[in-house]
């Protein structure tokens, strides 16, 4: 059992707690040892300090009497007596009234309460926390450098898990980059007796998940020297100059232990573009310049070679990217259907399968999915056999792993109504027909009306055979007529329209607007861009590049395009009613099919 840890606390909290014991020594203490100050005096020596007129300043209350001497650095202090004349024989002897005396010691004194003994308790306090978060900094698989100024990147003699090349599936490009650094790293003579010179960086570019950091860590394994791992984000401070400090440590570090790689994850922390606005952020761009002078200063980096990863290659300094800091950029990008077959075995190692198992199709089925989701989905298939008390994971664990993870888990507890059930059966039989009855579009492989957690009321899944890396024109206006197809098949049925076509009117006006703006799809507007694409990694959110105008003109081409592929489905629908009604019965009853089972019933309607 893993112990579990209390979260770590901002070292703020603990400098408050200092705070706090300065604050109250000063409220309570100090005032309490000045009080021990004051000399306690009968009222006969009183008297006679007045008849040597040895009083400085005095002050009579109705419970007791507080006097100084001449030099007043001494507080006295007596009880009070019926005595009519004190009065006159204090003015006699010299004496000056007051409200208040001050019940203080020696200047020195005052001094070493008020500022030394809190000073002191501040040392000892703050040596104590430092010394214990020093402690806490350390780690049991990597050394960790984390005091101000110092680099805190994470040192693994050898890779972290034993990854090899072997353990990574899918990129073998990517993997081809990698070796010959490994290949540098065994044997440098080699490429210096040709002349040849390493690349002194590598930056890896790709959506999230597709298996940068475990390549990097790959790289480490398979050359066998020391690794260095740390964020960006680890690189900025609070202060100004330490992310530049913590970068010189780092590569000294680095030599010190050369040959070595150096892994800087999510560079784009610090290595976005310089500008000139007011709100540069002067600490992230003096980090940034001291790592370019650290990879192409006046001192060379024998040995040390730098690894960069990151989602965002746009957002990054020319500098920085420029040949001779960065020479090389791997692409490490979503695995086609072979790349996705192998990793779904590497990860497959893991669980115990039946012999029904066939990762071509789970492979097919999960077009367009990461590494990291693939992971995910053999996970989900091993704990859902858990769940039903069995020992092998089963094909029909993967292919419900894969909806899981696209729609996700189906909401058993989810009431439709008749009617409700009866729309939905139509709808998702409406797309699944109109794909059907088109050359152009995926073959079906699942229906179903089984709610899931996504919202999502039911779907139709269609599997392409094979990855394709081009859409014809006609391509994509059939997936624009089959994600009409939900609700055409509503309208001609029921003669009213749901909610439930939502996300495929989101879809289908996306596709048409990418035609027009980005594919040169449009005789009218030829072969022009007016839409440009950024952050292609993370989501490709796009931004329009023309006037005003041109971007009604588009508008009005983009409900042009959608209405004309929604009536082909209307018309298809039309032509096939019997069918339709027929499928949606079958669908209604069952609740889910297969696309095989859809496409008998489809030939055994159209044979009779």
């Amino acid at each position: 059992m893993k112990e579990v840890k209390s979260p770590k606390r901002p070292l703020i909290y603990y400098y408050g707690i200092v705070l706090l014991v300065v604050f109250l020594f000063n409220l309570v203490v100090t005032p309490f040892l000045a009080q021990s100050q004051v000399v306690e005096v009968d009222y006969g020596t009183f008297m006679q300090m007045i008849e040597d007129e040895e009083i400085g300043q005095v002050q009579v209350t109705d419970s007791e009497i507080l006097f100084t001497d001449k030099d007043e650095t001494t507080v006295y202090k007596t009880g009070v007596m019926d005595d009519p004349n004190l009065t006159e024989r204090l003015y006699a002897s010299g004496a000056t009234f007051t409200k208040e005396i001050e019940q203080t010691s020696s200047t020195f004194l005052n001094l070493l309460l008020s500022f030394g003994v809190p000073i002191l308790i501040f040392i000892v306090i703050g040596q104590y926390l430092n010394r214990r978060l020093t402690n806490q900094a350390g780690g049991k698989n990597a050394l960790q450098f984390g005091s101000m100024g110092k680099s805190n990147a994470k040192v693994y003699v050898q890779s972290t898990e034993g990854i090899h090349f072997s353990d990574v599936a899918g990129e073998d490009e990517a993997k081809e980059s990698l070796a010959e650094i490994v290949d540098y790293l065994h044997d440098p003579d080699k490429y210096t007796e040709v002349g040849a010179s390493i690349p002194k960086g590598l930056l890896l570019v790709g959506p999230p998940g597709t298996g940068k950091t475990m390549l990097a860590k790959a790289v480490a394994g398979e050359a066998n020297v020391p690794f260095f791992s740390i964020s960006g984000s680890e690189f900025v401070e609070m202060f100004v100059g330490m992310g530049a400090s913590k970068v010189r440590d780092l590569f000294k570090q680095a030599k010190e232990k050369a040959p070595c790689i150096v892994f800087i994850d999510e560079i784009d922390a610090i290595g976005k573009k310089r500008d000139a606005q007011l709100s540069s952020n002067d600490e992230r761009e003096q980090t940034l310049n001291q790592l370019l002078t650290e990879m192409d200063g006046f001192e060379g980096n024998n040995g040390v070679i730098i690894l960069a990863a990151t989602n965002r290659p746009e957002s990054l300094d020319p500098a920085l990217t420029r040949p001779g800091r960065f020479d090389r950029r791997v692409p490490v990008e979503l695995p086609d259907l072979k790349g996705r077959e192998e990793i779904l075995k590497v990860h497959a190692k893991k669980i115990k399968l039946a012999d029904d198992v066939d990762f071509h199709t789970v492979a097919r089925m999960a077009s367009g999915t990461s590494g990291a989701e693939l992971a995910n989905i053999v996970n989900e298939a091993a704990l859902r056999a858990v769940r039903d008390n069995r020992k092998l994971v089963t094909q029909a664990d993967l292919e419900e792993s894969i909806e899981v993870v696209i729609a996700g888990y189906q909401k058993k507890n989810a009431i439709m109504s008749d009617a409700e059930k009866k729309v939905v059966s139509y709808h998702e039989i409406g797309h699944a027909l109109v794909a059907a009855m088109q050359t152009d579009s995926a073959p079906v492989q699942k229906i179903t009306i089984i709610p899931r957690t996504s919202g999502a009321l039911g779907y139709t899944m269609q599997v392409e055979q094979n990855d394709k890396c081009l859409l014809t024109k006609e391509e994509l206006e059939s997936k624009i007529a089959t994600y009409t197809g939900g609700r055409a098949a509503e309208e001609i049925v029921f003669g009213q329209i749901t909610t439930g076509a939502s996300n495929d009117i989101e879809q289908a006006t996306k596709l048409a607007r990418a035609m027009i703006t980005r594919y040169g799809m449009n005789e009218d507007f030829d072969m022009v861009a007016m839409e440009t694409v950024t952050n292609q990694y993370l989501g490709g959110d796009t931004s329009l590049a023309c006037s005003a105008e041109t971007q009604k003109e588009i508008d009005k081409k983009v409900v042009a395009l959608v209405k004309e592929q929604h009536e082909k489905a209307k018309q298809i629908l039309r032509e096939n009613r019997e069918a339709l009604d027929r499928l949606a019965q079958y669908l209604y009853e069952k609740e889910t099919i297969t696309g095989e089972e859809f496409m008998d019933i489809l030939r055994g309607g159209a044979a009779q």
